[in-house]
């Protein structure tokens, strides 16, 4: 098997980990269990304002108070924005599958200290973390797809994922890393992880979809570190 799945969460309580989301200006204001619901309450409603929380008792609290103790005066996530809205709470477009996993990564120079995730799209949870490892973006994107992979078939789960890469989702179908990084002593436990990755690519089938994630219409991936 993979060797990423060492580093893997339980993803099926990560999926069931219940929120809260607190809607004070809506169609109904009110506490509510699922985004489903969030989004019946606040899309295309001028001037919405809700926030999600890990419990009821903070819900609650939230919902008591004002929502400027917890979002910015200038926040109108329910409202249509001139360019994606990049509030973390706020509603996917409905062109998005959000019982999915997002993959991404990220560099601190390229090549430089690379890090990689996949976070489940609904729930907005981190699922898997790697790194950091000396490498490339491009790198880093082609492995948290194959780490995806691995994961979902492992587990059984039935999801697409989501890459903003195109170089990452073309290697993964050629089963091919195609970086041009030398591979020397600071790289060699870049290059181990790549061979395993491409090894399992060959090795094994799998049904998963992988979608491109359209950053210039939804706003950034999930999995995005925010350091842009």
């Amino acid at each position: 098997m993979f060797a990423f799945v060492k580093y893997i969460r339980t993803f099926a309580a990560v999926m069931k980990k219940e929120k809260f989301y607190v809607v004070w200006a809506g169609v109904t204001p009110g506490i509510y269990t699922s985004w489903t619901e969030c989004q019946l309450q606040t899309k295309g409603y001028e001037g919405a304002k809700f926030k999600s929380f890990d419990t009821r008792e903070e819900a609650e609290h939230a919902f008591a108070a004002s929502p400027y103790d917890y979002i910015k005066r200038n926040t109108s996530a329910g409202s249509t924005p001139s360019k994606p809205s990049q509030n973390a709470d706020a509603p996917y477009p409905a062109a998005v599958l959000e019982n999915s996993l997002a993959v991404d990564a990220a560099c601190s120079g390229n090549p430089g200290a690379m890090e990689y995730r996949g976070v489940h799209v609904a729930s907005r949870q981190q699922v898997f973390h790697y790194g950091p490892v000396y490498g490339t973006n491009n790198i880093g994107e082609f492995l948290a797809i194959v780490h995806g992979l691995a994961l979902l078939k492992q587990k059984g789960f039935d999801m697409p994922i989501y890459s903003d890469s195109v170089n990452a989702i073309g290697w993964v179908k050629q089963k091919k890393c195609k970086t041009k990084l030398p591979r020397d002593s600071r790289t060699e436990q870049l290059f181990l992880l790549i061979e395993r990755a491409e090894k399992w690519l060959r090795e094994n089938t799998y049904s998963t979809p992988i979608l491109k994630w359209e950053t210039r219409q939804w706003g950034e991936i999930p999995a995005d570190f925010g350091r842009k």
